[in-house]
């Protein structure tokens, strides 16, 4: 099946049921990151991910990661540092910050300057959020999505202290199911969402889902600026 290159005038996607096996997932190529065409790709399930040297690529990927409602994994380590933990931890208080920080890998990244900018963007429209961890005046932790009805998709994620990430992602998740969240989308499964309770689950069945959530609201006030309890 041929990948589909978008159209610069249109923020027409292809059905996800039309991506590759392999590589798994892959679905178009082209188009820029406006906060349209970003809105556009995450209402059906599909994310960007490409190199910087690289156009943009589109992927819906088969299995899909997910967390729902109640299976939030907490080892019994990390519940006694959540109990006694140094951080303060916010929501949409520093959008800019957080993902600059999630690009600064050693390895090397894939949120290049264009990516950085294209989701400030789609935060502005109040679609994109961040949630920080704060050590006194520096933020050492956090991470950034987009929310899609009660569904948020998470993208990445950073910690410059012990377990700063993983107590952004718990605060967030209880915060985020007070509001009438439905479902974390994590993705891909990586060791550190499936030490969280992320599993995995087909395109076929995440789609349903997507689209039962999608449409529905989330309670008044989730991404507010506001400081998140534990």
């Amino acid at each position: 099946m041929p990948i589909i290159q978008l159209d610069d005038d249109s923020y027409d996607f292809p059905h996800p049921a039309e991506a590759l096996m392999e590589p798994n997932g892959l679905l178009a190529v082209g188009g820029d990151l406006s906060p349209e065409r970003l809105s556009a790709a995450y209402h059906q399930g599909i994310f960007p991910w490409f190199l910087p040297s690289e156009i943009p690529l589109w992927w819906s990927p088969d299995p899909r990661a997910i967390i729902m409602p109640g299976e939030l994994h907490t080892g019994r380590t990390l519940r006694r540092f959540l109990r006694n933990h140094p951080y303060r931890i916010t929501v949409n208080h520093a959008f800019e910050q957080v993902i600059h920080y999630c690009a600064q890998r050693q390895e090397g990244t894939w949120i290049s300057r264009d990516i950085q900018q294209g989701y400030q963007e789609l935060h502005q429209t109040g679609k994109a959020h961040s949630v920080e961890v704060w050590y006194g005046e520096h933020i050492v932790g956090g991470l950034y999505g987009v929310s899609v009805g009660t569904l948020f998709c998470g993208e990445s994620m950073f910690s410059r202290m012990e377990n700063a990430s993983k107590c952004a992602f718990v605060a967030f998740y209880h915060h985020f199911l007070r509001y009438s969240g439905e479902l974390l989308d994590c993705q891909v499964l990586n060791h550190h969402t499936a030490s969280l309770g992320a599993k995995e689950i087909s395109r076929e069945e995440f789609i349903q889902y997507l689209y039962q959530f999608r449409n529905q609201s989330l309670k008044p006030g989730c991404w507010l600026q506001q400081v998140l309890e534990l």
